[in-house]
């Protein structure tokens, strides 16, 4: 079944445009990953907070994603990695065109 990551963790920067030029090779990494289907990329300047909500084929690839992305962050000095899972209801969310 579909499943839907959410991950954020306190993050000091870069934002925006920044941000997008620092981390082009890893959202193009991304998508290489086993059972990656989509990532919006979150993030807020004021609440000095960065993550994403990821689309997986299972929640076996999301879980094994999160396990190794939670170990790049913390190279880069990111202590704590708060993340959620859920179960996607299809039906319902082509209707809204989430799928």
């Amino acid at each position: 079944m579909t499943t839907l990551l959410q991950v954020h963790f306190a993050f000091e920067g870069p934002f925006g445009k920044e941000m997008a030029e620092a981390l082009q090779g890893l959202a193009e990494s991304i998508n290489q990953e086993p059972g990656f289907i989509s990532k919006i990329w979150t993030e807020s300047q004021e609440q000095k907070e960065a993550g994403g909500i990821y689309l997986f084929e299972d929640q076996a690839s999301a879980k094994a994603y999160l396990e190794m992305h939670s170990a790049r962050l913390k190279q880069f000095g990111v202590e704590q990695v708060h993340a959620k899972f859920f179960e996607v209801n299809e039906a319902l969310s082509k209707i809204n065109h989430g799928l």
